[in-house]
């Protein structure tokens, strides 16, 4: 048999990329319904009906494994069974002597972990979210915004004058004056 696996990811929620990466040969798709590592009931249920000669095609490694230790285990696991996973992206397969250089080897490592660390933030911040939690730098108080603005126009002071006093750094400076001039312009 021929199988597919996909399942959310950070730059694919939808899974319509990993969809249209597939091969037409697969001739059944276990979809997960989330991208977090837990509860994985699909992955579960393909790998218990696997046979000796399957194979499984998955866009990236990332869509089958969230780390590298999860990775290898899956890898024993296909490898006991007499089963194949295709990665797509990397054009490599999992019972194949690699014919790639250390290079190359290297790089399909970095891109694996570059992707779970993107996919694990993108999971954690949708933790914060569902449990109302405020994402990204928190504001700098108005008063010290305001006085900032008010020691940039009046001339009398140097940027790093202003920094010390507000703690408003030039580049928030800059972007809260020009989003001022985008407001008076509007009017």
């Amino acid at each position: 048999m021929i199988y597919g696996y996909i399942r959310p990811l950070y730059d694919d929620e939808t899974c319509e990329k990993q969809i249209n990466a597939l091969p037409k040969e697969c001739e059944i798709i276990y979809r997960e319904s989330h991208g977090t590592p837990k509860k994985r009931t699909e992955l579960e249920e393909m790998l218990m009906v696997l046979k000796p000669g399957d194979t499984i095609f998955v866009q990236r490694m990332l869509a089958i494994a969230d780390t590298t230790r999860h990775l290898n285990e899956i890898l024993k696991l296909c490898e006991k069974d007499d089963v194949s996973i295709h990665f797509l992206n990397e054009d490599l397969y999992s019972n194949r002597t690699l014919t790639c250089s250390f290079q190359e080897i290297t790089m399909y490592y970095l891109q694996f972990q570059t992707d779970v660390a993107k996919q694990s933030a993108i999971n954690g911040i949708d933790n914060a979210r569902e449990q109302g939690k405020t994402i990204g730098r928190p504001r700098k108080p108005d008063v010290n915004i305001q006085k900032a603005v008010s020691m940039y126009h009046s001339g009398n002071f140097t940027l790093l004058e202003i920094k010390n006093e507000t703690g408003i750094s030039k580049s928030t400076l800059y972007r809260y004056l020009e989003s001022l001039e985008n407001q008076e312009s509007q009017r």
